[in-house]
């Protein structure tokens, strides 16, 4: 009987890029199918999430500040001072500087899944599968919910519906109507159609560039995990080496500390690209 072989590098990382879904897909564009291991981790993180900042309010004391009392302060003031310098309008920023508080941590804790061993939570989950009766090799799960486009998308939407909120709540639904079709170059009548299409491009342009930028670094970064997890494997085969194992632990860790900034940097862009879409909102032209 032939030895069986592992999955070759190709194989092991086209199983880890593959999603739970909730049936195959038919054809390239399917929204009847769901991405169930994003809905599940970005639920369960924005939970966790939101638990932390009440329980930060919850044990919040006016005497001094124990250190997880501190650490949510100095969060919360950063935010606060990053709202007042592009949202002038104080009841505005009642909303959404704890909106974009909410979305800095919200996305730091999904981009922060991709901190954890490559395959620890699959091969748990492959573990759970096949428990249950299933095929283990068709086990698969992503933990990164930024990884996957829809959620990027997704998080990008919501930002342009709160734009559009905002739009109408200030300038009036007349107001707006009036804006879109006379801004940016002027109110003849002949311009009309012109600023409309510009108008609508750049709503498009700043939804997808939010959502795409975010996306892009967590999957790239996704895939250098991968790759190296891949250079730990080859080390575990070649016993008689020691540049390899040495190399993979050396590029690991390297890698996992450059990538807290990019986990965190990510996380204040998205925040601060929120503010700015909600501040030009307020904007009359």
């Amino acid at each position: 009987m032939a030895a069986e072989h592992g999955p070759t590098a190709g194989e092991y990382i086209g199983h880890h890029l593959t999603h739970l879904q909730n049936k195959p897909m038919q054809g390239v564009i399917d929204f009847s199918v769901y991405n169930l291991d994003s809905i599940f981790w970005a639920v369960l993180l924005g939970v966790l999430g939101s638990f932390v900042l009440w329980r930060a309010a919850k044990s919040a004391t006016s005497g001094v500040p124990g250190r997880f009392q501190a650490a949510v302060e100095i969060l919360v003031e950063m935010v606060d001072s990053q709202a007042k310098g592009i949202i002038h309008n104080a009841n505005s920023r009642k909303l959404v500087a704890p909106l974009a508080l909410t979305v800095f941590i919200w996305i730091f804790l999904m981009n922060a899944m991709d901190l954890l061993p490559v395959d620890f939570l699959p091969k748990v989950w492959e573990w759970i599968y096949g428990a249950a009766g299933h095929d283990p090799h068709h086990a698969y799960l992503r933990v990164v919910p930024t990884a996957d486009l829809s959620t990027t998308l997704g998080l990008s939407v919501s930002v342009l519906l709160v734009t559009i909120a905002y739009n109408i709540k200030i300038k009036g639904l007349g107001g707006w109507v009036h804006e879109l079709f006379t801004a940016p170059f002027g109110s003849h009548p002949v311009l009309w159609p012109i600023n409309f299409l510009m108008q609508m491009i750049e709503f498009a342009a700043k939804t997808v560039s939010h959502g795409m930028r975010l996306f892009g670094n967590m999957y790239a970064g996704e895939l250098v995990f991968m790759l190296i997890a891949l250079m730990g494997g080859t080390a575990a085969l070649s016993l008689s080496g020691i540049l390899l194992p040495i190399g993979h632990v050396l590029a690991g860790t390297i890698w996992a500390i450059f990538h807290i900034l990019i986990i965190t940097l990510q996380a204040f862009i998205f925040m601060m690209l929120t503010l700015v879409y909600v501040g030009q909102a307020h904007d009359h032209h």
